[in-house]
């Protein structure tokens, strides 16, 4: 009887942005930890202006590798999970860039990378949720596009194109900032008819509609302090203030509600005697359909996508492998 095949070696894919790390290092050491698990040299795929990254994960995949590191913007992160979603092949993210933004949701080490590649070759696999919106421009066309942490329709997204580049590479997230002062002069309410789950549709004036699958920003603030990444449903803000002392009220429900009260014991309880703010309302569902007439600029996890009339939101429940190192703090 003929001894048994031995299994094939396996292989990691590393996708990363040149601008966003250091190249050598970052291959080395994916390289390093590759050899130590006794798997094949890994593949390298650098970003490019046309690709942020899903066209290197499906080459990834045509591979046959066995995880798939990325190493970017949000931007990147966001389109390497789109093109994993639904496969069986892990993804570990390696913090980089300004915002880490899912990275921050999943607790993962932000100052420590190299964890997170070790932990890529012997981590723990964890499914967590990712949303799909389609996208309907003012022509009739439509996009599909993936997004592990918000898609917004409105101010949020005139603020992310108007922020300068050469800023946010200067200062990272804090750049932001610059856009919301370059955008609130000119923000003005637009109608909007929506529906949560199929059911009745609701119309309001609103400034910014946000679809999040999970709710931490950077400096700790908790947009949507509910959003989890694994209760399979999407969380929606719908942002209307009126004036502004409308915009206090977004700020003191976004920034010391949500993330000040909301923390202690005697916060909570400050919380549930006050009464109803309206500036800013959450909903919760499987689906959002949201539409609006003129167009309106979106955004899918801070990066801008142009102006449409129509978004389609959808989450899919554990659809993204993500791997985290062993004994981390599981997700909300």
């Amino acid at each position: 009887m003929s001894a048994p095949s031995p299994a094939p070696a396996r292989r990691a894919a590393l996708i990363y942005n040149p601008t966003k790390v250091d190249r050598d290092r970052l291959r080395a050491q994916v390289t390093h930890y590759s050899r130590l698990a006794g798997w094949e040299r890994p593949i390298f795929f650098e970003t490019r202006i046309d690709d942020l990254g899903d066209e290197a994960a499906g080459l990834a995949l045509e591979e046959g590798v066995d995880v798939v590191l990325v190493a970017g913007g949000d931007g990147t992160v966001r389109a390497v999970a789109h093109a994993l979603a639904g496969r069986r092949v892990p993804l570990a993210i390696v913090p980089s860039g300004t915002g880490n933004l899912l990275a921050r949701n999943l607790f993962l080490p932000l100052d420590d990378p190299e964890r997170i590649i070790r932990a890529a070759f012997d981590g723990e696999v964890r499914p967590v949720d990712i949303g799909l919106a389609r996208i309907t421009r003012p022509d009739g066309s439509e996009t599909v596009q993936g997004f592990v942490v918000m898609a917004g329709m409105g101010l949020d997204a005139a603020m992310i194109a108007n922020t300068r580049p050469e800023l946010k590479r200067a200062v990272g997230w804090v750049a932001y900032v610059d856009g919301a002062a370059r955008s609130l002069p000119r923000a003005r309410s637009f109608r909007i008819v929506y529906e949560i789950d199929g059911h009745r549709l609701h119309a309001a004036r609103v400034h910014s509609m946000l679809v999040a699958n999970c709710g931490m920003l950077p400096a700790g603030i908790a947009l949507i302090p509910d959003a989890s990444v694994t209760d399979g449903l999407l969380d929606v803000a719908i942002i209307q203030p009126t004036g502004w002392f409308g915009w206090v009220g977004v700020w003191r429900k976004v920034w010391w509600d949500n993330t000040v009260l909301r923390r202690s014991r005697a916060g909570r309880r400050v919380l549930q005697r006050r009464g109803r703010d309206t500036s800013v309302r959450f909903r919760r569902g499987e689906s959002v359909d949201v539409a609006t007439v003129p167009a309106q600029p979106v955004e899918l996890d801070g990066d801008e996508f142009g102006e449409a009339v129509r978004m389609v939101s959808r989450v899919l429940p554990g659809a993204l492998q993500v791997i985290v190192p062993h004994g981390h703090r599981a997700a909300p």
